[in-house]
């Protein structure tokens, strides 16, 4: 009878966490984002949109079911298979599904796309942009010597070695004709609006996509760089960043932020009649390392929800199994929490997508070590070979969400009973 109910209080925490995780991205989704800014702040007018960013399908749906025909015609790029049916159908809109995390062919195309898409409309046309993460691997227009090969070789180093998304974007725009400001020389002074999804600490515009409408003015040369960077980056001709005269018309707002999600988190949690710790400070570093110390702070704390947000890094070995940081940070609890019956965690990714993999991250709890042992799985080899999600997989301890239509980093959500 103890099992039968340690059991039950076990899976009725597991469902928990996942609607306090679940509720956290509803808040942030693309189209629910647009939706509240477009119905606070009325727009008149005739509009060209323009929608990049893994949530760029549901920001765009989001803009057309507030403006409607205000909407003249509009391009849409987001990752494969991130498409939604009711965008397909709509006539006004030319979708490209394209690359991600790694630019490869579709990125190029996606980019010279966005550049015609601007200069062919009028002279007088005004422009809704919607930004949304992963915007800088799905489309792309090369600086003068950089090539795709080049491009997708610094991609993945920069992955390899745990930077994070302000390091990437920062090297990722040096090698770009429309990153870091450069796509506002392509508007031509037009009148513009964008909003914008954050994917980045402290949700700079400048760094969200690799800000594309934002400039920014420093200088790839005064940056300290891994020698397989600073080689591939040794021959390109730098494209400038237009003067400020070129952003005068350009009005940019960020509308959906981790915070956001964070408080909507709290929020579900707080209905279901829990007690909550909203931890304020930023998510990051090392995944083993933080996914020890979370772990370590929840056998000592207080009952209730407890709420993280952020986005760690994993250094990768030379052939990695599946998986990615989320994965890896949720297998990692699973071994710092064994035996601890009263503590669950979820670690996931807000744009349902983690690392190269088709879900979002893992759900572990106090005997997730016990029934690996069981099934015969060394945890510290998976982890060693970055494949937490073969392994979590074999326990039923991944989460799998299929894309969300947003994308502000990484939730953790653990419960303590």
């Amino acid at each position: 009878m103890e099992n039968t109910e340690t059991n039950l209080a076990l899976a009725t925490a597991r469902e928990q966490v996942r609607a306090v995780f679940d509720a956290g991205v509803s808040r942030v989704k693309g189209f629910n984002a647009v939706v509240d800014y477009l119905q606070q702040h009325e727009l008149s007018g005739d509009y060209y949109l323009l929608s990049v960013g893994k949530a760029g399908s549901s920001m765009a749906l989001g803009a057309l079911s507030v403006l409607a025909d205000q909407i003249k015609t509009g391009l849409v790029v987001t990752k494969h298979h991130h498409a939604e049916a009711e965008l397909v159908a709509c006539e006004r809109m030319q979708i490209i599904e394209s690359d991600h995390p790694v630019p490869a062919d579709a990125s190029i195309k996606a980019g010279q796309a966005v550049i015609d898409f601007v200069q062919q409309a009028p002279a007088d046309a005004r422009f809704l942009v919607l930004f949304s993460g992963g915007a800088s691997s799905l489309m792309e227009v090369l600086a003068e010597g950089m090539d795709l090969a080049k491009l997708s070789a610094m991609t993945n180093t920069l992955l390899s070695i745990g930077y994070d998304i302000t390091q990437m974007n920062q090297v990722r725009r040096a090698a770009s004709c429309i990153k870091g400001g450069r796509l506002a020389s392509y508007i031509n002074g037009r009148e513009t609006l964008a909003l914008m999804i954050s994917d980045v600490p402290g949700d700079d515009p400048a760094v969200i996509g690799s800000g594309p409408l934002t400039p920014i003015y420093d200088n790839i040369a005064d940056v300290d760089l891994p020698t397989e960077i600073s080689s591939v980056l040794a021959d390109v001709k730098f494209m400038p960043v237009p003067d400020s005269a070129a952003f005068a018309n350009i009005e940019s707002h960020v509308i959906a932020t981790l915070d956001d999600a964070k408080q909507a988190a709290a929020q579900q949690a707080e209905a279901l009649g829990l007690q909550v710790t909203l931890h304020q400070e930023f998510m990051e570093g090392d995944a083993t390392a933080k996914a020890t110390e979370i772990s370590q702070q929840m056998s000592a704390a207080a009952a209730g929800i407890h709420i993280w947000g952020g986005e760690t890094a994993v250094t990768l070995p030379k052939n990695p199994g599946r998986g990615g940081r989320n994965q890896h940070f949720a297998l990692m609890a699973a071994k710092a929490l064994a035996g601890q019956a009263d503590v669950v965690l979820l670690a996931a990714g807000t744009d349902g997508t983690d690392g190269p993999t088709e879900d979002a991250g893992g759900i572990v709890d106090g005997s997730s070590a016990a029934r690996a042992q069981q099934l015969g799985l060394d945890l510290d080899h998976y982890l060693l070979q970055a494949d937490a999600g073969n392994c979590l997989e074999a326990l039923g301890d991944l989460v799998t969400t299929g894309p969300t239509g947003t994308n502000v980093m990484d939730l953790v959500v653990a419960f303590k009973g």
